[in-house]
């Protein structure tokens, strides 16, 4: 890191030991690169809940291959969100059970509301959206 600013901060012990134990099971190197990483994870969510920009993500969807129309449903969805939706790759995880990841980009708005419709779609027993920034 060619170029950082030193900051000190003030922590009970309490919080700081539960810090300092995310940290080792989480295997970072040191203190400083699990706050950058917490930093960066609150400027994205602030990002996306203010509607910011272009953002990207992937929705994971777990459905039941069984459910009567699931699979045109979560197609028609796709489709009229085309705009929105790079690429998506299917998996068969059982005989009745595939999961399906969905590449976005596009307004937070539109992704989240494409998310919540997938998710409400009957025989879709998961579907999570993973939130990021273009930068």
């Amino acid at each position: 890191m060619d170029n950082v600013t030193r900051i000190g901060i003030s922590i009970e012990p309490e919080l700081l030991e539960k810090f300092d134990q995310m940290i080792e099971q989480r295997q970072y190197t040191n203190r400083s690169e699990a706050v950058r990483d917490l930093i960066r994870k609150n400027l994205v969510t602030d990002e996306w809940e203010k509607g910011i920009g272009t953002v990207v993500g992937s929705v994971t969807v777990v459905y039941d291959y069984d459910q009567h129309n699931v699979v045109d449903k979560l197609a028609e969805l796709q489709h009229k969100n085309h705009s929105l939706i790079h690429s998506a790759s299917q998996v068969r995880l059982d005989e009745h059970t595939c999961l399906e990841v969905i590449i976005v980009q596009g307004s937070p708005f539109e992704i989240k509301d494409f998310t919540d419709k997938v998710q409400a779609t009957k025989g879709v027993n998961h579907a999570e959206l993973a939130r990021c920034t273009m930068k």
